[in-house]
């Protein structure tokens, strides 16, 4: 009798294993459903069209869609922050930018995560000159004529950028700093709208990523004054640099990648990065974000976090150089 109760409880266990095994429970191959790629600022700037054609790309590789949640505010350190405490399991992923690596570690003294232990990096995408571009009506038509109009009336010369601690407000304050003038910062949520006002002649001036502004400065809606990078940009090859324009040194550029909560499996962040640097391979990839000014920069997730690192501790140095409190 008990030889039976054993072979009947064997039989059960068997029932459970064959069933466990065709459950939906089990582990799937990663992706096996829909990815998040929050983009932390608002619909129109060159994190959303960075974002959104490198997403495009991974998806038909990945054989998943990856939907963009823009999810701005706080110079992006809300979307930031939304990514550092999601799960981590490969199902959300953040675009990883200067503004919110970089800076809002520095600039903001409760920011609410840490870079270096809170995300885990993906790959490294590219990087991109800011743009210093002014209304058709602003008298300046040159860094230098700008420089003297702003010594002529100072605190009267306002500049827009995506918000508060993004890289346009710590390039202008920068650049201030350097050209020994006062302007005042007027931050907006997100670049959109900061050019949306410039456009309307309710601002002067803004320091943006080049990408958001050059066909408005090809169209003549736009006077572009110099490129923050050291080069020139492929995409203005006519604009001159802050030191060619008479600030000498001067070099402030923004970086794109991916990064996932920490704690995402090793294996996931190796298929992501291989499904990146795919994409960014491709043709495809490559024209749109030539045309978006962005030159592309692929590597290893451990090469992206060596560059985070690094990158966090230059822009510190800017943020006190421009003399911009922490908040």
């Amino acid at each position: 009798m008990s030889a039976m109760r054993g072979f009947g409880a064997s039989l059960c266990m068997l029932a459970l294993v064959y069933a466990f095994a065709g459950s939906p429970l089990r582990a799937q191959p990663y992706p096996s459903r829909t990815i998040t790629l929050i983009i932390p600022f608002p619909p129109g700037g060159s994190t959303s069209i960075v974002g959104r054609v490198v997403a495009d790309k991974m998806s038909q590789l990945l054989g998943q869609s990856i939907v963009v949640d823009n999810r701005g505010g706080a110079g992006g350190t809300i979307g930031t922050k939304a990514a550092a405490k999601s799960e981590p399991d490969g199902y959300t992923l953040l675009l990883g930018y200067t503004g919110t690596l970089a800076i809002g570690p520095s600039l903001y003294r409760n920011v609410g995560y840490d870079p270096r232990k809170d995300f885990v990096a993906i790959g490294m995408i590219g990087s991109a000159p800011s743009s210093l571009v002014v209304h058709p009506s602003f008298p300046p038509r040159s860094v230098a004529e700008l420089i003297a109009y702003a010594k002529a009336n100072p605190g009267k010369v306002n500049f827009g950028s995506a918000g508060i601690g993004t890289v346009g407000h710590i390039t202008g304050e920068y650049f201030a700093r350097e050209a020994g003038i006062h302007i005042v910062h007027i931050p907006y949520k997100g670049t959109g709208p900061a050019i949306s006002d410039l456009l309307g002649g309710h601002i002067p001036m803004t320091f943006s990523p080049v990408a958001a502004t050059a066909g408005n400065v090809k169209a003549g809606l736009l006077r572009a004054l110099a490129v923050t990078s050291s080069r020139r940009s492929g995409l203005l090859p006519d604009v001159p640099t802050m030191s060619e324009a008479g600030v000498p040194g001067f070099d402030a550029v923004l970086a794109y990648g991916l990064v996932a909560p920490a704690g995402t499996p090793r294996a996931v962040i190796d298929r992501l990065n291989e499904a990146l640097r795919a994409a960014l391979a491709s043709e495809e990839v490559k024209n749109q974000l030539a045309l978006d000014g962005t030159e592309i920069t692929a590597g290893s997730p451990e090469v992206y976090a060596d560059f985070i690192d690094k990158d966090e501790r230059r822009w510190a140095e800017l943020v006190k150089a421009s003399g911009v409190e922490p908040e």
